[in-house]
């Protein structure tokens, strides 16, 4: 009967340890991520399994690490996600009070705010000295924390009802120029920007012209004076015509005055395109056309030289003389040797002279010059007198 006994008694004890041992098994069920995602993924997790979450975009872990474990007590850490939070504020113009003994503390959570202050010529957008900096959804609160604040107290060459009124960063200003005058925009709106003024409190003169001198030409336009873009129309007189072979025109008041010269010309003393020269070209492009007065300049090629006046004019029609370009002279060696010659001086020797230039020559050595013909010869238009040398006795 004892042995009975003792043998129901250790049934009952490994029941309730196998029981025990299951229960203690299954510790933690599947956990609750708002905003979240984990794997493994099963239905209970025993003691000391893992998984691993992260958040979704806007969230992260409300805790270092993105695992947690399974305990006897549930999952360590919990895992859940939390707001983005806010990164140590870096802003212009201003900073947070005590910022250097805060800076360790970031990031910090939502909801939390700190005082910060503007520097000189900036102000907060409630215009008080210093405000509060507010961790949001959206990030930092104010978006822009210190504003330019802008003090209209005087206009050149105009006036307003609100002198010394401050403005703060965005605001805008009316301005009354004097008659004749505008801003540089030429608008009569000021506004406060982050870098002052813009454009800045000055009324500039209206640009504009005045009325131009005809010549041979007539107008129907009595003004005086033409604001800037204004047009006149003009009408040559009878046989004249303008340099685009025209007998009306236009002409437009621009920045730099007016567009074009209203002239127009006897036909018969407009010029045409310039003579062309051997081996040399204008230095502008040619027109088809040349009103009176009119002058073109002229260049040679490399080494050619130029004779003559190098700017030419049209007078009457007609162009003046153009000028010549010289040809270049060319030195060789079986020249050298035809005459029994070489350089004078080794270091001046070269091959391509200009009309003009001079080179020296001496006789080759057992060879004495045949005429009193000298030495030294000077290019002329491609062509140079070469000295003779025979050879001594």
């Amino acid at each position: 009967m004892g042995f009975c006994n003792l043998l129901l008694l250790t049934t009952v004890f490994l029941t309730l340890w196998f029981t025990t041992s299951k229960g203690e098994g299954i510790a933690c069920k599947p956990p609750y991520i708002p905003n979240g995602i984990y794997s493994p993924h099963k239905i209970n997790y025993t003691i000391d399994d893992e998984i691993k979450y992260e958040c979704k975009n806007g969230f992260y872990p409300a805790t270092k690490g993105t695992v947690a474990k399974c305990t006897s007590t549930g999952w360590i850490p919990l895992p859940r996600c939390s707001l983005k939070p806010c990164d140590f504020p870096q802003f212009k113009h201003g900073r947070l009070y005590y910022e250097e003994s805060r800076r360790p503390y970031f990031p910090v959570p939502i909801g939390k705010e700190y005082s910060y202050y503007c520097d000189n010529g900036f102000t907060t957008p409630s215009q008080s000295y210093w405000d509060y900096l507010r961790c949001t959804v959206n990030g930092w609160e104010p978006e822009v924390p210190c504003l330019r604040q802008c003090i209209f107290h005087y206009v050149e060459n105009g006036e307003s009802s609100y002198w010394q009124r401050r403005y703060i960063e965005g605001q805008s200003a009316k301005v009354q120029c004097y008659s004749g005058y505008s801003l540089p925009n030429g608008q009569d709106t000021m506004i406060c920007t982050e870098n002052g003024w813009s454009p800045p409190p000055k009324c500039v003169r209206i640009k504009s012209c005045d009325m131009p001198v005809f010549e041979n030409a007539v107008i129907k336009n009595n003004s005086t004076w033409f604001k800037l873009n204004d047009k006149i129309d003009y009408e040559c007189h009878d046989g004249y015509e303008n340099k685009y072979k025209q007998t009306k025109g236009s002409i437009t008041c621009n920045d730099d005055g007016w567009s074009d010269k209203p002239s127009c010309y006897d036909s018969t003393k407009i010029c045409g395109p310039p003579p062309p020269i051997d081996n040399g070209d204008t230095t502008s492009f040619p027109l088809q056309r040349y009103i009176p007065s009119s002058s073109v300049e002229y260049q040679c090629q490399s080494l050619y030289q130029l004779q003559g006046n190098k700017t030419i004019i049209c007078i009457n029609g007609e162009w003046s003389d153009p000028p010549k370009c010289l040809h270049p002279c060319i030195i060789s060696k079986e020249i050298m040797e035809k005459h029994n010659i070489t350089f004078r001086w080794e270091e001046k020797q070269k091959r391509y002279y200009q009309s003009g230039e001079t080179q020296e020559f001496k006789c080759k050595n057992g060879h004495h010059l045949a005429t009193t013909q000298p030495l030294i010869t000077i290019c002329i238009n491609g062509q140079i007198n070469y000295p003779t040398c025979t050879k001594s006795h």
